[in-house]
């Protein structure tokens, strides 16, 4: 998948693509859906912005992404995205109107042929343009116009505000069973305080910054090493969250990966939360935290055979 960041002079081979446009946070099946009825009319592309809007335009708010950019990518080129057109999302994307970014975007910049978006899908400066403006600036600027229907399952519609809650919860499988895959979290493996390693447990440590925060404490996890010598699939335990027994107070990711040995430093991983299987917990001693965290991963080893 070829990865397009900017609008302006975009090679020919990249222009006429039939491309799904919207945030894809999460990547789940109701994007999938629109991502589906863009691949019927033509070379299939996705458009989407980075930072997402909602960051630029409320940047002190809380984390709320289910994905950062590299997990997108990651996901969107499982689905057979051959392009995406990764805009980045700033002053001059915020101030452009509805009309404006379809002829300065979408047909002069992208020179598309199609685009194809959700029932919900708004744009352009205060999200004024709707999908009957796309499709009437669509047929001025010739290009076609798609709107595909809400996704519901279960007589409920699928969103992404559902699936944070559901991870809020600790509910793993119902957030996977709405994205259509289980939720993930991907980054490079950060040097940490090695205590995992002194334990008899070394972690591989990944900052989840920027990210809503599924519930806090140890799952079951599947793990991908997606670079370096030791790429591959792993299973695993992982602590998401503070480390109370340490007085840290930083939310990160740190992952036991099972039956592997080697150096993960910098390599990019991309980690599959299965189940939640307690909270985090304070421990008499490191005696007590080690005999808890054996008995995790035993937990963790059955649940995943059964996977």
């Amino acid at each position: 998948m070829k990865i397009i960041s900017h609008w302006h002079g975009v090679d020919a081979a990249d222009r006429g693509a039939s491309v799904a446009m919207g945030n894809f946070d999460g990547v789940h099946l109701g994007h999938r859906s629109v991502i589906e009825a863009a691949a019927a009319a033509g070379p299939l592309g996705v458009l989407t912005f980075e930072p997402h809007p909602r960051e630029y335009f409320a940047p002190d708010a809380p984390p709320f992404r289910l994905m950062n950019a590299e997990a997108r990518a990651n996901r969107l080129a499982k689905l057979g995205v051959e392009r995406l057109f990764e805009l980045p999302f700033g002053p001059e994307m915020a101030g452009f109107t509805p009309e404006e970014f379809a002829r300065i975007v979408l047909a002069e910049g992208l020179g598309v042929a199609h685009v194809t978006v959700g029932r919900d899908f708004c744009f352009g400066k205060g999200r004024k343009g709707t999908v009957d403006d796309l499709q009437s600036l669509g047929a001025q600027l010739g290009f076609g116009v798609t709107v595909a229907p809400l996704l519901r399952v279960g007589g409920k519609e699928i969103s992404s505000t559902a699936i944070r809650n559901a991870l809020s919860e600790g509910r793993a499988r119902d957030a996977a069973t709405m994205l259509g895959h289980l939720h993930r979290i991907e980054g490079a493996v950060l040097h940490g305080e090695k205590r995992g390693r002194e334990l008899g447990f070394p972690t591989a440590n990944m900052s989840v910054a920027g990210l809503h925060l599924p519930r806090l404490g140890v799952y079951a996890v599947k793990v991908d090493v997606l670079t370096g010598p030791h790429q591959g699939s792993y299973g695993g335990a992982a602590s998401l969250g503070v480390r109370p027994m340490f007085g840290e107070n930083t939310p990160n990711l740190e992952t036991f990966l099972f039956d592997f040995s080697g150096d993960l430093y910098g390599q990019h991983l991309s980690v599959a939360l299965v189940d939640y299987l307690r909270p985090e917990m304070r421990f008499d001693g490191l005696p007590a935290l080690v005999a808890q965290m054996q008995a995790d991963c035993d937990r963790a080893r059955s649940i995943l055979a059964d996977a």
